[in-house]
């Protein structure tokens, strides 16, 4: 059993000896520090939103109208934070969501390796994207003994698609997450302004240009016609999904396959219908698409309507207290997302280490003082909704 509240005695018995923390643990602080490492280009791309980024504050913001009532005399001298899922054990409920930029993020422009190690150090599961600056099996190699997730983005090309799947189950990923909600960019007025789509620069497009279907596709080796090499990933990105294609996924993998950006419950019913095997409540961070209801606000029914399948959820988690009210609606696995980004903008996989260490204590210490020894008893206090 893991005790992460435990983090907090090692900063105070090193500030003894004259030692300050390397790295922020609030939100704030850190999101400073990392648009300060990323400069004005990734800080747009990473941090920035769709249309005014209403949502993707509101995903922020809804937390706080979110509470749990305490519970007194409470032996919770022990915490148990573990789940089971995808036939693994995790001694700890977080995840680390996928983000197509990770590769840049750090400063040796391998940030994908570096959520991976990170992952390797915390036991927190990596959920690796498609767009990375390094080929999945490396990455799949980086995360040591923490079992790692696959994210995919669908090319309208079948074989390119397929051979995604096929790779990331050859590696040994745990499951596979298929993005939804990403068959084209949303208005993003940030990257507009500065007129910078990193992926048509060449970035975290490594996966595609390792892939031997999708070379078949390029008249030229990339390293000969890159821009060439560019065009066409721009061209066959982005699969249009529809619910027929479910039985096309589980046709060509034996994996999980996990569904991201599900958050209206007749969805989530239609998951189970069409044989899913877990759902994840995402509205991509507020990126894909303004004008939306924060993701948290949505999660409770989402989970009534999943039935037994795990729900996976993300957008706006900022904090372990935000990750324990997640998980008393009824979340499985919380994953986070910007907070890593930015660990890997000031730290690399130390930093991103930093990060998550800092959640999950603050997710332990919160379940301490409230009274709630494991995931089962805050699952049965569940959170209040403080606004009404």
């Amino acid at each position: 059993m893991s005790y992460f509240g435990a983090m907090q005695n090692e900063i105070y018995n090193a500030g003894l000896k004259g030692i300050l923390p390397a790295f922020p643990v609030d939100f704030a602080t850190l999101e400073k520090r990392a648009h300060e490492a990323l400069g004005p280009m990734l800080t747009n791309y990473v941090a920035g939103g769709c249309g005014d980024e209403h949502t993707q504050d509101q995903n922020a913001e809804a937390f706080h109208h979110w509470g749990m009532i305490p519970r007194m005399m409470v032996d919770c001298a022990e915490r148990d934070l573990s789940i089971e899922i995808f036939g693994q054990k995790y001694d700890n409920p977080l995840f680390m969501a996928p983000i197509g930029l990770n590769g840049e993020a750090s400063q040796d422009r391998h940030g994908d390796i570096a959520a991976a190690q990170a992952s390797a150090a915390t036991g927190v599961p990596f959920c690796a994207s498609t767009l990375s600056n390094d080929p999945l099996e490396d990455v799949y190699t980086a995360c040591g003994d923490t079992a790692p997730w696959f994210q995919l983005y669908t090319s309208r090309n079948k074989d390119v698609a397929e051979s995604m799947i096929r790779r990331a189950e050859k590696a040994g990923y745990k499951a596979l997450v298929v993005t939804l909600d990403t068959w084209v960019t949303g208005w993003r007025p940030r990257d507009l302004n500065a007129s910078n789509f990193p992926q048509l620069r060449g970035k975290v497009l490594r996966n595609y240009m390792t892939d031997p279907e999708f070379l078949k596709l390029l008249p030229k080796p990339p390293e000969e016609d890159f821009e060439t090499a560019i065009m066409i990933w721009a061209a066959t990105f982005g699969q249009v999904l529809t619910w027929e294609h479910l039985e096309w996924f589980k046709s060509v993998t034996d994996l999980p396959i996990v569904l991201k950006g599900i958050c209206h419950p007749d969805d989530a019913r239609k998951a189970v219908d069409h044989g899913a095997d877990a759902i994840y409540c995402s509205n991509h961070g507020g990126r894909q698409a303004n004008g939306g209801i924060a993701t948290i606000d949505l999660l409770g029914d989402v989970v009534k309507a999943a039935g037994d399948l795990p729900v996976l959820f993300d957008s706006g988690i900022r904090s372990g207290s935000d990750a324990v009210k997640a998980l008393a609606l009824g979340a499985t696995a919380v994953g986070v997302g910007r907070p890593y980004t930015y660990g890997l903008a000031i730290g690399g996989a130390k930093g991103a280490e930093w990060v998550l260490r800092s959640i999950l204590a603050e997710a332990d210490l919160l379940m301490a003082v409230n009274g709630y020894p494991t995931l089962a008893a805050v699952r049965e206090a569940g959170a209040i909704r403080t606004d009404r």
